[in-house]
């Protein structure tokens, strides 16, 4: 008998909703009808360096049980760390001993709202290290994140991002194989980035990335921008590509990521999983 594929879940960045609370963001989603969240660190909804850290997490938890929502851990906040900086510093920066603590908070918020991933991306490359050092010093720090990891039981997800020094599945997969091919590493798959820097077809990057494959996020985009766009008026062709992750048995997320939509957030999140819907029928 042929196996029936399992139904894709939908998630909603909070990056998208930086002018709501987030208990506010999560009724809406509950609301819409999505299945899950990709729950973004920072200042605006969890800040993982908050005095009263302990109890906002247990709120979140308490939240998220309630609408009955998955949830993945997000670290993508480009000033949390440095406010004239972009995603600095990076674990390839000296000292990297910042973003290894944040990542190793995430961690620990990851485990106890029931997270099983966290998302990370690479960051910028420092000026004139070379590459093969540049790939040395990440795979060292992510291997130092990943000792808490196994602590906690939550899996890493790198995400290539375009201009950052690992920016295609296949530089992901590098990083893998650096880190002797850990069973708590793996990738986290950006559609709208693929189209806009990989020079394979998109439907090969998800094939690429799938035996690694632990989260999806989801935009629009056109080549060579990267601008998060709304789902349809890019140019993407959606339904092929959420076909392969329901035919590969994709069982994390699939988070929409519209950053810019903040300001008409519940209309765009509303919008976007009416499109998502239909494509998959």
């Amino acid at each position: 008998m042929e196996r029936t594929p399992t139904p894709l879940k939908f998630g909603y960045g909070t990056n998208g909703f930086t002018h709501h609370r987030l208990s506010d963001v999560l009724t809406v989603l509950a609301d819409l009808g999505y299945d899950g969240v990709a729950l973004t660190l920072d200042h605006v909804h969890l800040d993982p360096y908050a005095d009263d850290l302990p109890a906002r997490v247990t709120a979140v938890a308490r939240d998220l049980a309630r609408h009955g929502l998955d949830v993945t851990v997000e670290t993508g906040a480009p000033f949390l760390l440095d406010p004239w900086g972009k995603h600095l510093p990076t674990l390839m920066s000296d000292p990297a001993g910042p973003r290894t603590d944040l990542l190793e908070r995430a961690v620990r918020i990851a485990a106890d709202l029931g997270s099983p991933t966290v998302h990370l991306c690479s960051g910028p490359a420092p000026e004139g290290l070379p590459e093969a050092d540049a790939f040395k010093r990440l795979a060292a720090g992510v291997e130092s994140v990943l000792s808490t990891a196994e602590r906690f039981g939550v899996s890493l997800a790198l995400e290539p991002e375009p201009y950052m020094f690992v920016d295609t599945v296949e530089r992901c997969l590098q990083v893998a194989e650096l880190v002797g091919g850990h069973e708590l590493f793996g990738i986290t798959l950006d559609i709208g980035h693929a189209h806009c820097v990989e020079e394979r077809p998109l439907l090969d990057c998800v094939r690429l990335a799938a035996p690694r494959l632990l989260n999806v996020q989801i935009e629009d985009m056109r080549r060579g921008v990267h601008r998060h766009l709304e789902l349809g008026t890019g140019e993407i062709d959606f339904p092929p590509v959420l076909a392969a992750l329901r035919d590969l048995g994709h069982r994390g997320l699939v988070s929409v990521e519209i950053q810019g939509g903040s300001l008409d957030a519940p209309e765009v999140a509303r919008r976007s999983l009416e499109f998502l819907r239909a494509a998959t029928d």
